[in-house]
């Protein structure tokens, strides 16, 4: 798109189905550099990805060429199909339905990437239940608790 400038910065939530710790340690990295190919081929800058072995956390320099919910469908939809390749487990891998995106100020860039990057710190002390919902709240999204993430017990 000639002559469009934009600068958004977008911080992108979303778990895996049913909120099982599916994403294991030794996986990660190989899942993280799928999914970066995967933006990197929609035309989108990768800033940082990390989380946990039940959700993740994408943040994004993003273009307004695709819109944002076609960027992370087809993000859950090819890395499904990899993980399933892949068999990391038994049965079927899915990510829940839905996704969280909050949009950041280019000076806010560090510290949004330092909190992604230090989840595993962050959730000594903080359920992802608690952390979504605080998010929300941040940002001063309306939901419905029916319709957030399928949650299994937070411990």
């Amino acid at each position: 798109m000639a002559n469009t400038y934009t600068q958004l910065y977008i911080h992108i939530v979303f778990a895996v189905k049913g909120r099982y710790n599916l994403i294991l340690e030794q996986h990660k990295d190989e899942l993280y550099k799928y999914i970066t190919g995967i933006i990197k081929n929609k035309g989108q800058k990768l800033l940082c990805i990390n989380g946990m072995s039940d959700h993740i956390h994408i943040f994004i320099g993003m273009k307004p060429d695709i819109a944002l919910s076609d960027l992370v469908r087809d993000v859950k939809h090819f890395s499904t199909n990899f993980i399933n390749e892949k068999h990391w487990f038994k049965g079927k891998f899915y990510w829940q339905e839905g996704f969280g995106a909050f949009s950041y100020s280019h000076s806010q860039i560090d510290v949004v990437a330092k909190y992604i990057l230090n989840q595993a710190q962050h959730h000594k002390k903080t359920t992802f239940r608690e952390e979504y919902t605080n998010l929300l709240k941040k940002f001063s999204v309306d939901y419905d608790e029916k319709y957030l993430f399928e949650w299994i017990t937070d411990g």
